[in-house]
């Protein structure tokens, strides 16, 4: 049985929540994997007309049956997890907490990361990064200077006083003398990370083991993707990214599995672009294109609340997430949201200074003076939420379609006309 990667192939905010959903529901998933990221990421499932979202959780703690699993990738704040499986529970999704798995390597978000995020983005001032102050940037960067809280770490209180006080050692100094904020005492932080320890304590796992061993039996294990790729600290559009790295290849990382053990990576990209936060985006609409976009796709960060900047399909990028990730489908959601537009441009190169580029610029300095250089394709001009099967589409949907596969260099698989589970066709059975 298959090793599956799901990933957002554009700026996050694609759907996957929607994709891992699907797959789910149509295949015998056993575990559901969160490999990066922290609950800073968001997705939105529509369940019999409910709408639920996940942050930290992986989203098929929804899915009957399978395990959901917190990868070593990711980092976690105890807070926000158990806020989230008791906001859950209150909404009658029973059993969370015996159908997670915590990774006991994964780093912990203390109070004090959070605290410095804040700050910090406050201090850049106009140069700020567009972080969502949740302290997922320093978590990383201590788990990169080797100052970092793991899990385990919570389960010894001396080894976690430790960490606590090496960490807050340099940080105490810049918060009183550069930032002018009062410092962070240990015991207090030890106190309040010791309090989420015995009810996080029967999930922890080595969740490198247990998931090579449900593959050696014979599992299905689906890694689901936080973030996206233009967001890779390595990949992305740096340094206007997050902290981690939501690719194909950070995935084994943020697992502990090799990447011989991967059978299919899937990108999930909209029928348009959106992105939260600032960096550049050369499709970007400050038209009322851009206001109808935001409007009818309802676009506002899930975990965030921030609303979404909007723009037209960016074909480069989605050439280039197909190279990086090594796709072998494309996941094309929202399609329904183009549905009144007589024409639709899709961006299929960008100009930068007289000069065309059909991939991705290779330098910071060339992606912010991109101007996208657009085809305009026949649009449909009706409802297509209806539709149950891709032949039901309108002609021109189907050609809109068949034009971003070809542009994209990847199949498309399936194709989302609405947030329901029922609102989805497949175009390439698999």
């Amino acid at each position: 049985m298959p090793a599956i990667i799901i990933l957002g192939a554009q700026w996050g905010d694609e759907g996957k929540g929607k994709a891992t959903d699907l797959l789910a529901t149509n295949e015998t998933i056993d575990y559901v994997v969160r490999t990066s990221g922290g609950h800073n990421a968001g997705h939105t499932i529509v369940v019999n007309g409910e709408k639920y979202a996940t942050h930290l959780l992986p989203s098929g703690i929804l899915t009957p049956g399978a395990t959901s699993v917190i990868g070593n990738g990711v980092v976690v704040s105890p807070e926000a997890l158990f806020r989230e499986i008791d906001g859950l529970g209150a909404r009658g999704v029973d059993g969370v907490e015996d159908r997670l798995v915590v990774s006991a390597s994964a780093h912990v978000i203390a109070p004090f990361h959070v605290t410095v995020d804040k700050v910090t983005e406050r201090f850049l001032g106009k140069n700020r990064i567009g972080t969502t102050g949740r302290g997922i940037g320093p978590a990383y960067a201590d788990k990169v200077n080797r100052l970092g809280i793991r899990v385990a770490d919570l389960f010894d209180e001396g080894i976690l006083r430790a960490k606590v006080e090496g960490s807050l050692d340099v940080k105490n100094q810049l918060l009183a003398k550069v930032y002018n904020r009062r410092a962070v005492e240990v015991d207090a932080v030890v106190e309040e990370l010791l309090s989420h320890a015995e009810r996080l304590r029967p999930m922890v796992r080595d969740t490198s083991l247990l998931l090579n061993q449900a593959l050696d039996a014979g599992e299905t294990v689906l890694f689901e993707g936080a973030q996206a790729t233009m967001l890779d600290v390595d990949h992305g559009t740096y340094p206007f990214v997050t902290s981690s790295s939501p690719v194909a290849g950070g995935v084994c990382t943020g697992a502990g599995v090799g990447p011989t053990r991967i059978d299919r990576v899937i990108g999930v990209i909209k029928a348009y672009t959106t992105r939260v936060g600032s960096g550049p985006f050369p499709t970007e609409l400050f038209d009322a294109d851009g206001e109808k976009l935001w409007e009818v796709g309802g676009e506002v960060g899930v975990s965030t609340g921030r609303d979404r900047r909007c723009g037209w399909y960016d074909a480069v990028i989605a050439r280039y997430a197909s190279r990086v990730n090594g796709l072998t489908d494309l996941f094309l959601t929202k399609l329904d949201v183009l549905s009144s537009w007589e024409r639709v441009p899709v961006c299929v190169a960008y100009d930068v200074d007289g000069v065309r580029h059909d991939e991705m610029p290779m330098t910071q300095t060339e992606f912010h003076h991109a101007q996208p250089v657009y085809e305009f394709l026949d649009g449909w001009g009706e409802d297509i939420s209806g539709c149950r099967s891709f032949a039901e589409l309108p002609k021109n949907a189907q050609r809109y379609v068949t034009a971003l596969e070809e542009m994209s260099g990847t199949p498309i698989w399936g194709v989302g006309v609405g947030p329901g589970r029922e609102q989805t066709l497949v175009v390439h059975d698999r």
